[in-house]
């Protein structure tokens, strides 16, 4: 009786160190960006404080001071566009130079001087050197890259890292859009996202729309009122994009209630929005600009309320009231769910972040911890694959390599399909199993795990580590393969391709 009711207690201990294992496991991936060796053994029993600690805004903070700011990264573009300028310029000088004359003594011999030349050698086109511009544009977004990597790696958890992540693809830009992108990308992200990252769900999207950034890759700058001073006498009319954009996946949602009268009439309202120039606005210069004679004048009707203010403010009114609709309270709050919980997220959940947008007024602080507190948040199997950058993310915490090779970081996210970034449209990067889990996807997964196994070499155990990452959280059949590997390297890239690794 004694032998049997010692196993009975040794089992129950078993099942509780495995069910305290599978909750720092939901911990650290579901909601953060993967655990450390010694995250287990760190954490303790409080692993809601542990998350909620992080809802921070000074812990989602770049401060880096060599990182240019908006209007810095702005003139950089400028620059590097000025000298392209000046070498077209020297280019077409010199290709329209008259040859030296045949008497001269720097002249070309006659083609039929040419040894084994059966014909003349024809001029060449001047090459240009490298422009050290976009040299240093390209080392610009590096160090953006670079300094985003670095703190999701030295966050304890990552969970503010992976909130940053979820609402800078929910306000996407693209780096494809132009090289004005380029520059100023990891300042939109910092001072657009980052910095209203625990603040108003009004003031990121004020922030968003009316950075830079956000007007040149929704191309705002072309949309001029066709009432306008400008429309008249340009006969130019409207662009939508902005305002559509808004509407439909920053705010309201497909199905949101809004109608095309609505998208137009907002694009009316937004003419004028444009990024200061010199030409334009000398004491802004890389900094959103109004531009009067551009505007649409007049009174506009959108979701059945006139807006009547003048110049930027229609805009701003508008915002605020696409902010705090129903509508939109809704598409975030499913949106988030979908995001760090299940493709399909229970209803319960949603209702839960839902109620707490409409409560609140948006405050993306308290929505938080409304995720992490709700107990649907930690009940769903652990099935949803991770993102691209999440997988690289986890593993370069997991194993403690550095990012010093930035370049080859950012290469592998583009061959799984995840370019830091650049995703394919204005709805961000996919983040459910079915545009996940392609067969080109699984196998890059592949192939930067066996990659990562190959530089780690030795260097760690992958039973330890497998052990050290998930304990009792480990299945059996994964646990096997790591210990049947025939070398170190095998058996980490087995970890980091096993499901326990993959999934969240």
């Amino acid at each position: 009786m004694e032998r049997l009711a010692f196993r009975r207690a040794a089992h129950r201990k078993d099942e509780e160190m495995a069910s305290s294992d599978d909750t720092i496991r939901i911990a650290m991936q579901r909601f953060g960006h993967g655990a450390k060796p010694e995250s287990r053994a760190h954490l303790g029993k409080d692993l809601r404080g542990v998350l909620l600690a992080d809802v921070d805004p000074a812990k989602v903070r770049i401060t880096q001071s060599d990182l240019p700011s908006t209007a810095r990264g702005i003139q950089l573009v400028a620059e590097v566009e000025e000298r392209r300028r000046e070498a077209r310029a020297a280019a077409r000088t010199n290709a329209n130079t008259p040859p030296s004359s045949p008497n001269s003594p720097m002249a070309a011999p006659p083609a039929t001087m040419v040894e084994n030349s059966a014909s003349p050698v024809p001029p060449r086109t001047p090459v240009l050197p490298p422009d050290p511009g976009d040299v240093r544009l390209r080392d610009v977004m590096l160090a953006e890259a670079k300094a985003r990597i670095e703190l999701g790696i030295a966050a304890e958890t990552g969970f503010g890292e992976r909130w940053v992540d979820f609402w800078s693809n929910h306000f996407c830009v693209a780096l494809r859009r132009g090289q004005i992108l380029q520059g100023v990308i990891g300042a939109y992200e910092r001072e657009a996202i980052r910095a209203h990252a625990f603040g108003k769900f009004s003031d990121m999207l004020l922030a968003v729309e009316m950075h830079p950034a956000m007007l040149h890759y929704l191309d705002q700058r072309q949309s001029i009122g066709p009432a306008s001073p400008a429309g008249v006498r340009q006969k130019k009319g409207l662009n939508e994009n902005l305002a559509r954009e808004i509407m439909e996946l920053h705010t309201l949602g497909v199905g949101g209630g809004y109608t095309q009268a609505d998208v137009t009439n907002f694009a009316k309202v937004l003419t004028g929005w444009s990024i200061s120039n010199n030409e334009e606005n000398l004491d802004g210069y890389g900094g959103f600009f109004f531009a009067p004679n551009r505007h649409e004048p007049g009174p506009q009707i959108i979701l059945g309320k006139t807006y009547t203010q003048e110049g930027k403010d229609q805009g701003l009114a508008v915002l605020r009231d696409l902010a705090g609709h129903p509508s939109t309270a809704k598409f975030v709050a499913r949106k988030l769910a979908r995001h760090f919980v299940a493709d399909n997220p229970p209803p319960a959940l949603v209702e839960k972040l839902q109620q707490d947008f409409r409560k609140t007024g948006g405050d993306l602080a308290s929505l938080a911890r409304t995720l992490v507190t709700a107990g649907e948040a930690w009940t769903v199997p652990q099935t949803k694959l991770r993102t691209p950058y999440e997988f690289v993310m986890a593993a370069l915490r997991a194993t403690g390599e550095k990012p010093e090779k930035v370049p080859q970081i950012l290469n592998a996210l583009n061959l799984m399909g995840q370019q830091l970034w650049n995703p394919p449209g204005p709805n961000g990067h996919p983040d459910h199993e079915a545009e996940l889990i392609a067969p080109k996807a699984i196998k890059t997964r592949l192939e930067f795990s066996l990659q990562a196994a190959r530089l780690i070499g030795s260097r760690i155990d992958p039973r330890e580590l497998a052990d050290q990452l998930y304990g009792a959280a480990l299945g059996p059949e994964t646990k096997q393969a790591i210990a049947r590997a025939e070398t170190r390297p095998q058996g980490m890239a087995i970890l980091l391709m096993s499901p326990e690794f993959q999934r969240r």
